[in-house]
């Protein structure tokens, strides 16, 4: 397996055992993909949920980037559901997991089409 199929399945673990999601594993993949290079980086593999510029970077770059969602409060409110799904104490909170949560939550998988 290549390093990021391992990462992916470290991922899948997460969601399954952190979040109590049975991936979509094809949907994960292509999550994963979109990230790039990175994944391999320990500090951009992870989201810093307690600071507020981590969080304005998934909700400019990410939810209003690349899935194509207006601006607006719901998406401060999604970011917060899915920090509390993954586990508010969790330490690292992969990046790759948020984004496949947030992804799901808007209904955008079709972004990854």
């Amino acid at each position: 397996m290549s390093q990021r199929d391992d990462l992916i399945e470290k991922y899948a673990g997460d969601l399954r055992a952190k979040c109590g999601v049975e991936p979509d594993m094809e949907l994960l993949t292509k999550v994963v993909i979109g990230l790039g290079p990175s994944i391999y980086n320990a500090d951009s593999e992870t989201v810093a949920a307690t600071q507020p510029g981590e969080i304005e970077t998934v909700r400019k770059n990410f939810l209003i980037g690349k899935l194509g969602l207006p601006d607006g409060p719901e998406l401060d409110a999604a970011i917060d559901k899915v920090i509390e799904t993954y586990g508010k104490s969790e330490r690292n909170k992969y990046r790759a997991v948020v984004y496949y949560l947030l992804t799901t939550h808007f209904g955008k998988e079709g972004v990854y089409a």
